[in-house]
């Protein structure tokens, strides 16, 4: 058992209206609990125990838990304040059984790292570029990418949900980027990216509930600007803090949010624009030194020249949305110059909001230190300009001037770094991340003067460039410096711990005051050192008395008074507003008059309108910057805004509550308006110094403390004075010292070197002033001393003792007095005589022994027994003395000429002269008066007084090297003149505290209490109470009077800013150091007349111990002034308990009142061994106001751990407020053997409030809230239907959930509905957690950390308390008796089912970013494996299972429920679980054991499944809320319950009676249960957590279970709850003919021709691709084709979509379920047998929003197709699965550089069909058989249709004759006449010369 005690916290901030209502929450595995909201509290306290049960298994090392506060919100989602993590390593390691963890800081957005969940949903893509496309989706988050699964088409869906999970600051996760790119997986080149969208974290953070829902994301392309969008992304992301809780995502049906316009996650009508931020870097100064000097010391070895402070080499970074720049690197310089422009290119409106400015030391070798870092807030140097109109419509009409919007603009400006301390170690610096910008710097770094300005659409050359000299020349009026002069004046320091050194403070701004930097002339920034003085009981203080210590520092800054005098202008209005708002609250609150209320809100307003109207003006001021301008243009349009509203509210309202948020409203807008970025001046930094350590540090920022025309300024009164401190020397063996010196004794001063700076003149002459702060003697302040001395004696090794050379010294060896010569100091009186002291590790004589080793004088080491060996031995002498009171000491004597005494110079000097002192010294001084001039304060002319040659003779002859600046700076590091302010007037002050009681406090004792006391601590002094045993719960019931307080100053502004009273708790201990519990302030009232009578209140003030909460104080305290001798004003003295103590007098204490509390002591549980025995007989005490009560010994512990006298009865005095009254202690005793009885746990319950009653209310132990439930039903049907729809239990659920076309027919029949609860049931409010019978309360043990026995969480209580007042007559009778009608305190067997439903959102567990679930059951000892029954490949799994148990109850209360992920090698990972109580379900008087259904059935798929009928349900239901029983009449039809008449005929009037219902007796029954407020019949839905991620929610689990005792008979059948199955459909599509298909090729002819066939296939099923013949040689782009697709799906018709299953990887061992939307996507393509085919279009038809086609293809056109941007009209789009069948003509079109192509028309028929369909008309693919349905003939293609390779006949017809007839005819021709010619050529010689020769003839 793991208990975890809740107690309270502290200082949570403020929200921006009113306080938070804070709730804590501790997350430990996979269990969360939460504590109760404590109402506006910045400082609430729990006091709750919260136990997980650790189930047999040990904690490990790894283990810890989540501590989570929230702001609770009753409405919405509750808010994070912050959260820590706490290691039980400790704990696991047995090292302790308890961890004490307190003052754990709570860290919220900027605190630590997180562990943070961002889930990132991609859903679908929607005009994506590109034809023919795969798109995949990227998404990069904090370096991990996941990828989504590659998709086809334009429009893909992906819907797939990514986890991140990661660990890192919020100020750092803030600014990451999420970023998505999508991808064409198709393309193997360069160019695949297709478009890229960038947003931070931070800005999903600050959305409501940390989300964005179902947004249109736009791409655009990385590289080039000037192009447009390149497709749109819809997504959901969130982001998990620790302990949130997801939002629900709706699967929601409508389709608005298919309008990408409406949707797009851009601000509406905001364009995004490619813009450059031109950032400036001008120059830095005042960087520290960062490298180690060796170099320079070899450098000055050789003659070099020394350079300390320029040992770092700069250069700046920025960095802004994931893109970043640097300057050059320039080296060895603190105040370099870059100069430089850098030029960051980025979308504006930027979903970036910060841009980080880091300056780094460069380093040769190592890596890089970051110097510091600051940040430029877009949201402040720019504005959008809607921030005012909107804020204006509230009161009064829009003006047309609102349009105040500006790009981001800044400076120049210098901005100012901090971090760790400027002091160069060369060791590595523990605060280096205050550097890097994560958490608040601690000293100033330096400054960097920037300017930023933007430029639209330009495009940038370099991305770093060199700034030209005009504008260096332009920023120079910007760097003009003037004198500033601070002044400071310390009145008190107080509280010291044990000091030892003295102790001084410093003042600091920028680097002037600095006193361990060189780089400025030393000022007077520094106290003088004082050793602070003990106040007489706990503490030191520094005794200033009424001279104050001043410092005054000039610095040189620019001047920006115009930004500052606003700046504090508008923080005065706001802060007086504040108080004005605060007063009237709690006036209202406290119901005041209306004419007070009046009075109040009159002032309110008047004051808020006069104060607006004296805002300064600018014009005219040197040195402004566009900024300036623009925000004084900004805020004088709000401030005239609010006055307008002021005014109206000053003439018109009449409700002061309705104002309340109107006013609160402008307390924000002043709040925003009240952000100077341009604050140049660095913030004034207070340094405490103990020695020349730093020790601790605070940080004002400056325009807190600027002086300002403006603003009302309060000085605090004295006169001023300067003093010149020298040291005068008696003049023998000074060795080289002067004769006069400065304090250190180094400087040579010389009186008549002083004259008084200007504007001072002296008053007065040199006078000796001893040194009071740096000689306080060891017992000052002390009222009982013991003075020591060492007596000390040597001996050569085993000699005779004998006295040494110093017989008597000091503890650290130095010689003093011996006993003999110590004298009593005057004012004080010895106590006892000398004597040595043998309480040390000393033999019986006191000596103690030790070796000499040389070189010492003295042993390092001492014991007590004598060896041979030992050479030294001492003992210390001591004498007590006690101060005489009322007597002179020797602190207001001393020496009367002022001498200081030493033995060497530089050692401690002292006032008493000794025998050993060597050297004396005294102080000399003279007083400078300011001279009356006019012009600046003379205090700040005083700055180097010493410095001029007139003052100082240097003689620097020894130094001629150093410069002559440093030679003074190094010698006069102290000597500025000394400043301080002394007060004239001191009163005297009369303080009482009064100390009541305290609650919560942290045990540290071994009984598991504590024994607290408090010390009370008021400026110097400080008072104990007395010490009360054992007890968290003190009551102390003590006034402390602090009679005499001088207090320097006016009274008046006393009043006002009174001193606090310190209260600091510890426990105390008899051995050891107490122990610190906590520390407490509170402000005490002033009363500075005897007139003023206001008692003081008590009231609680939160206690904290190391920044976290640790109980709470009751106090109060006054502050009266007294008048001169006058006693008798006093408040009389309150009455005495004691010599001493006073008690806390009446008018302050509590009024009380006789109570009584009754007890209601059920059991307890989980009880843990102690001292190693186990509990076995435990009894239980509980006390309450000094009663106490005792419950009877449990016998059995493993049997029945309840107790057998249930209740028992305290009568108790107790306050009338609540505030006052005291805890409730429960302890638990076990009775063991031989009479022991040890307490083994304890509980306090602070609160009684919530177990307050009216004992004479016939007390319903539950709350009933009457609900009355109608089912409405369209048309009231009373015959029944007969149909027989099928009708199952999850009909039932969606009915329930409003998916109503999940379960059409369900509804009709008038059946049940159940309740859906989001969250577990436990968290319903009306069922008070279920723990209305009893509460659990946890006990806890000790928290000692030495023993080991005791674990801080021991065991729990079952039980509850009743409250309430006894009459205070005692005759009168007293109230009846609370708790009775209890349930029997036996074990029972119980029937146990549970019901699983389904899971979502879990966390993915395997490589694929899916998990295969399963459910794993443990109860007891039983457990149930339903591995076998695993989900493949699913974040949303759907069980529908039922689980039947067996248990015994209380034993086996805690029933487990997990989810595992199934891996087949590897083992099975645990999901998440969740655990149930079922014991307070079944105490549960809401009747959470089984839900009430909604209507009583005897048969039918709601059968009753609760054991006892209705009515015996509500007879038991009376007898609890102890009314009479119900009485029924009429048959059963009508029914009197609790004073009420109901009838059946009512209750049934609108609602469908069917023939599974019961009789009427027991119907009427349950309606009038269910407007008792009982648990309904339910689903719940469990956040599931795991051990990894304690705090992370890992899913969810919608589920319920009910609980039978056996006792009470057999239960009603079970739900079927198995899932549904998906339902085949077929998709048939006829693809008739195309036309004005693109002609892409050419034939060997040379006619332009395609070969067009169509491909089809739907999304999800790419390998069921069908296509049709080819239509060869269309020549006019027709083609014809007369083929059939038939696609068969499977589709779930309640969720519209497709479900697919298919293996993702041939070597996956299940199939993966896809939902897809039913999509057709048809092209057509151009067939090529020796290439690739070529795409010509396509279309792509949602066959729920089918686009209406067009009957002619001349009407087709591609505007038929909506291009996205713009919602399509309703009669546009139809549901295929509505109309069935549809034919026409869609254009298929291709993108060609961006637009859309006509590729082509094709004609379709579109038909669905079931499967049952499909059987009665089947239909063959393409036109096979069944060729029917409708049958299908070849087309009728002309004859030119044909492929010429296979048909070369046909070739020669219709190709080669058609083409070329003319031709071959000419041909033929021309043959002829050739062949003619060639026969005539041929035979013409023959010819010829036969006709020449004649042979014949």
């Amino acid at each position: 058992m793991l208990r975890v005690a809740v107690e309270s916290a502290a200082g949570l901030p403020k929200k921006k209206l009113g306080s938070p209502d804070p709730i804590a929450s501790v997350v430990f595995k996979d269990e969360k609990k939460k504590t109760k909201p404590v109402s506006s509290e910045l400082n609430p306290v729990w006091n709750e125990t919260l136990e997980f049960d650790l189930k047999g298994v040990p904690l490990d090392s790894s283990s810890y838990i989540d501590v989570i506060v929230k702001d609770y919100e009753t409405l919405g989602k509750d808010k994070l304040i912050g959260s820590a993590k706490v290691s039980l390593k400790d704990l696991a390691i047995s090292q302790v059984k308890s961890l004490p963890v307190k003052n754990l800081a709570l860290v919220d957005e900027n605190g630590k790292s997180i562990g943070v969940g961002i889930r990132v949903r991609v859903i679908e893509g929607r005009q994506l570029p590109g034809n023919n496309i795969k798109p995949v989706v990227k998404v990069h988050v904090c370096g991990e990418t996941h990828r989504t699964r590659i998709r086809k088409g334009n429009n893909p869906y992906f819907d797939e949900i990514f986890f991140f999970n990661v660990n890192m600051l919020p100020s750092e996760l803030f600014d990451e980027v999420v970023s998505f790119r999508v991808y064409n997986s198709n393309s193997f080149r360069a160019d695949c990216l297709m478009g890229e969208f960038k947003l931070d974290i931070g800005y999903i953070y600050d959305e409501p509930a940390h989300c964005i829902m179902k947004k249109w994301i736009l791409l655009n392309d990385p590289d080039d600007s000037s192009s447009g969008a390149k497709g749109y992304l819809k997504v959901s992301m969130f982001v998990l803090g620790t302990g949130d809780e997801p939002p629900v995502e709706r699967k929601e049906q409508d389709n608005d949010k298919d309008d990408v316009e409406s949707n797009l996650l851009l601000p509406a009508g905001v364009a995004l624009r490619w813009v450059t931020l031109k950032l400036k870097v001008f120059r830095a100064e005042d960087v520290p030194q960062m490298d180690d000097s060796i170099t320079q010391t070899l450098k000055e070895a050789f003659g070099g020249q020394e350079n300390k402070k320029n040992l770092v080499d700069p250069y700046v970074e920025a960095w802004f949305a994931g893109k970043k720049l640097c300057t050059q690197i320039i080296e060895k310089n603190a105040n370099p110059e870059w100069n430089q422009q850098l030029n960051l290119k980025v979308k504006f409106p930027s979903m970036c909001e910060r841009i980080k400015l880091t300056v780094f030391d460069w380093d040769r070798l190592s890596g890089n230190d970051a110097i510091g870092t600051t940040y430029l807030d877009l949201t402040k140097i720019a504005s959008s300009g809607g921030e005012i109109e909107g804020y204006a419509s509230c009161c009064t009409p829009k003006t047309g001037n609102s349009e105040i919007g500006f790009l981001p603009t800044f400076g120049p400006c210098y901005i100012n770094l901090y971090g760790s301390p400027r002091e160069f170690s060369a060791l590595s610096d523990p605060y280096e991340d205050l550097n890097l910008g994560k958490g608040e710097g601690a000293a100033y770094r330096g400054r960097i003067l920037v300017e930023l300005s933007t430029k639209l659409d330009g495009k940038a050359d370099k991305s770093v460039e060199e700034i030209p000299s005009d504008d260096i020349l332009v920023v120079q009026k910007y760097q003009r410096r003037r004198k500033y002069c601070l002044c400071a004046v310390f009145h008190s320091a107080t509280m010291i711990q044990e000091p030892g050194e003295p102790i001084q403070f410093e003042v600091s701004i920028g680097n002037y005051g600095n006193k361990m930097d060189l780089t400025c002339k030393p000022l007077a920034s520094t106290t003088q050192y004082s050793c602070a003085v003990f106040d007489g009981n706990n503490y030191y203080y520094l005794p200033w008395a009424d001279t104050k210590p001043v410092i005054a520092i000039t610095s040189f800054w620019e001047d920006i008074s115009h930004r500052l005098d606003s700046l504090n202008t508008i923080l005065y209005i706001s802060n007086r507003l504040q108080t004005n708002l605060s007063a009237l609250k709690s006036a209202v609150q406290s119901k005041a008059t209306d004419a007070r209320l009046v009075e109040i809100w009159l002032k309110l307003i008047n004051q808020l309108m006069e104060d607006i109207s004296r805002i300064p003006d600018m014009e005219g001021k040197p040195n402004l910057t566009a900024l300036d301008i623009q925000q004084k243009m900004l805020r004088d349009s709000a401030l005239e805004n609010i006055m307008k509203g002021a005014k109206h509210l000053f003439e018109e309202a009449t409700d002061v509550n309705k104002c309340l948020s109107v006013i609160e409203g402008w307390l924000d807008k002043l709040k925003q308006l009240a952000e100077e970025p341009q604050n140049s001046m660095p913030d004034v930094i207070i340094w405490m110094l103990r020695g020349e350590k730093r020790v601790a540090y605070t940080r004002i920022p400056a325009h807190q403390v600027l002086y300002s025309s403006y603003k009302v300024q309060s000085l605090c009164r004295g006169n001023f004075q300067c003093i010149c401190r020298i040291g005068k020397w008696g003049t023998t063996g000074l060795l080289n010292r002067s004769k006069f010196s400065d304090v250190t004794g180094k400087v040579k001063l010389k009186q008549e070197y002083f004259l008084p700076p200007v504007g001072w003149e002296w008053e007065g002459d040199w006078r000796v002033d001893p040194e009071k702060t740096l000689l306080t003697e060891a017992d000052a302040g002390h009222t009982e001393f013991v003075d020591e001395v060492y007596e000390n004696e040597t001996r050569l090794p085993g000699g005779e003792w004998k006295l040494a050379a110093e017989p008597y010294t000091d503890v650290n060896g130095e010689k003093v007095q011996g006993p003999a010569e110590i004298e009593c100091p005057p004012g004080w009186k010895w106590e006892d005589i000398w004597t040595f002291d043998g309480n040390r590790a000393v033999d019986e004589k006191g000596w103690e022994y030790g070796v000499t080793i040389p070189p010492d004088d003295k042993p390092k080491s001492w014991v007590a027994a004598e060896k041979m060996y030992h050479v030294h031995r001492r003992k210390r002498m001591i004498r007590p003395r006690k101060r005489i009171p009322g007597a002179k000491t020797a602190e207001d004597t001393g020496d009367a000429e002022g001498w200081e005494y030493s033995s060497l110079i530089g050692w401690k000097f002292h006032r008493k002269q000794r025998s050993s002192d060597t050297f004396r010294r005294r102080r000399w001084r003279r007083k400078m008066t300011p001279a009356d001039r006019v012009g600046a304060s003379a205090i700040f002319k005083l700055e180097g007084a010493l410095h001029g040659s007139d003052l100082v003779d240097m003689e620097s002859k020894g130094d001629e090297k150093g410069t002559k600046a440093e030679t003074s700076v190094k010698q006069f590091g102290a000597n500025t003149p000394t400043v301080s302010c002394t007060f004239d007037q001191s009163n005297t002050y009369h303080l009482r505290v009064y100390v009541y009681q305290a609650r919560n406090l942290t045990a540290l004792d071994k009984d598991s209490f504590s024994d607290p006391y408090v010390h009370v601590s008021f400026l110097h002094h400080s008072q104990t109470t007395e010490t009360i045993r054992s007890t968290l719960n003190p009551t102390w019931d003590q006034t402390l009077i602090f009679k005499n307080v001088e207090i320097y100053g006016d009274p008046q502004s006393l009043a006002q800013n009174p001193p606090i009273v310190v209260m600091e708790i510890f426990d105390s201990d008899q051995v050891g150091k107490d122990e610190m519990l906590g520390r407490s302030t509170c402000v005490p009232i002033v009363k500075l007349t005897s007139g003023m009578d206001a008692s003081p209140k008590l009231l609680w003030e939160p206690v904290t111990h190391k920044n976290g909460p640790a109980g709470e104080i009751l106090v109060a305290a006054e502050l009266i002034l007294k008048t001169k001798g006058n006693d008798t004003e006093l408040p009389l003295i309150p009455p005495k308990r004691g010599e001493k103590l006073y008690m806390v007098p009446q008018g302050v204490r509590p009024v009380v009142q006789l109570t009584a509390i009754e007890v209601l002591a059920w059991g307890l549980r989980n009880m843990k061994t102690y001292q190693l025995a186990p509990v076995t007989s435990p009894s239980l005490v509980v006390e309450c106001g000094g009663e106490r009560a005792q419950t009877a010994v449990i016998k059995n512990m493993k049997k029945c751990p309840n107790f057998a006298g249930n209740v028992l009865l305290l009568k108790v005095l107790l306050p009338k407020e609540e505030m006052y009254t005291p805890p409730i202690v429960l302890k638990v005793i076990d009775h063991r053997p031989f009479g022991r009885k040890p307490v083994v746990g304890q509980c306090t319950i602070n609160f009684l409030e919530e177990f307050r009653c009216d004992p004479y209310a016939t007390v319903a132990l539950m709350a009933a809230s009457p609900r009355d439930l109608h089912v409405n039903i369209d048309d009231g049907r009373q015959h029944l239907l007969e149909e027989k729809e099928t009708v199952d239990w999850w009909s039932k659920f969606y009915a329930s959930v409003g998916e109503s076309e999940r379960c059409r027919p369900y509804l009709d029949k008038g059946y049940d509905t159940l309740e859906v609860y989001d969250h577990e049931l436990e968290s319903a409010k009306e069922f008070m957690g279920l723990t209305d019978f009893c509460s659990t309360f946890k006990l806890q043990c000790g928290k000692n950390e030495s023993d080991d026995d005791d674990p801080a969480v021991v065991g729990e209580f079952k039980g509850s308390f009743k409250v309430y007042p006894l009459p205070d007559d005692p005759g009168v009778p007293p109230p009846p008796q609370q708790f009775r009608e209890l349930p029997d305190s036996v074990s029972q067997e119980c029937v146990v089912r549970i019901y699983v439903v389904q899971a979502i959102d879990l966390q993915p567990k395997d490589n694929n970013g899916k998990c295969d679930p399963y459910i794993k059951i443990s109860l007891g000892k039983k457990s149930i494996d339903d591995r076998d029954n695993y989900v493949p490949y699913t974040l949303n799994p759907v069980f529908g299972r039922m689980f039947e148990l067996t248990c015994f109850l209380p034993q086996d209360k805690d029933l487990k429920i997990a989810i595992y992920d199934f891996d087949l090698l590897s083992r099975d990972e645990k999901v998440g679980e969740t655990v149930i109580d079922l014991e307070n379900r079944l105490l549960s008087r809401f009747g959470s054991y089984c839900g009430l259904a909604q209507t009583y059935c005897i048969s039918g798929p709601n059968h009753w499944r609760d054991q006892l009928n209705p009515s015996k349900i509500l007879e038991q239901l009376a007898r609890w809320k102890g009314l009479s029983p119900p009485r029924s009449e009429d048959n059963g039809n009508t029914l009197s319950f609790g004073g009420r008449l109901y009838c059946l005929s009512d209750l049934e009037a609108n609602k469908e009676i069917h023939e599974h219902l019961g009789p009427p007796s027991e119907r009427i029954a349950l309606h009038v249960l269910r407007t008792q407020g009982l648990v309904l019949e339910h689903v719940e839905t469990r956040t599931l957590y795991s051990s990894f991620q304690p705090t992370l929610p890992q899913g969810k689990l919608q589920m319920w279970v009910d609980i039978f005792p056996k006792s009470l008979g057999p239960p009603g059948p079970p739900f079927d709850i198995s899932p549904r199955k998906a339902k085949k459909y077929f998709l048939r599509v006829i693809v008739w003919n195309t036309t004005d298909v693109v002609l892409d090729e050419t034939s060997i002819t040379g006619e332009n021709m395609s070969d067009i066939y169509v491909k089809g296939w739907m999304p999800g099923m790419e390998e069921d691709k069908q296509k049709t013949d080819v239509h060869y040689r269309s020549l006019d782009g027709d083609g014809n084709f007369s083929w059939r697709f038939v696609f068969g799906f499977e589709y779930l018709p309640a969720e519209q979509l497709c479900l697919v299953s298919k293996k993702e990887h041939f070597w996956s061992l299940d199939k993966s379920e896809f939902r897809i939307p039913p999509k057709l996507i048809v092209q057509i393509w151009d067939n090529d047998k020796f290439s690739l085919d070529d795409y010509l279009g396509a279309i792509e038809l949602d066959l729920h929003h089918v686009i209406n086609p067009s009957k002619t293809p001349e009407k087709c056109s591609l505007s038929m197709v909506p291009d996205g941007t713009t919602p399509p009209k309703s009669d546009q789009l139809k549901s295929l699965f509505d109309q069935k069948a549809v034919r026409g003509w869609w254009p298929c079109y291709m993108d060609k550089d961006g637009k859309r192509e006509l590729g082509g028309k094709v004609e379709l028929t579109l038909e669905i069909v079931n499967e049952k369909e499909a059987d009665e008309r089947p239909a063959g693919k393409g036109r096979d058989e069944p060729n029917m349905n409708p049958k299908l003939d070849p087309p009728k293609r002309p004859d030119t249709s044909f492929f010429w390779f296979t048909n070369p006949c046909k070739t020669c017809r219709f190709i080669v004759w058609r083409r070329f007839k003319w031709l071959f005819i000419g041909l033929v021709v021309l043959i002829l006449v050739l062949l003619f010619i060639g026969i005539l050529l041929y035979s013409l010689p023959n010819y010829i010369s036969m006709k020449i020769v004649k042979p014949f003839n």
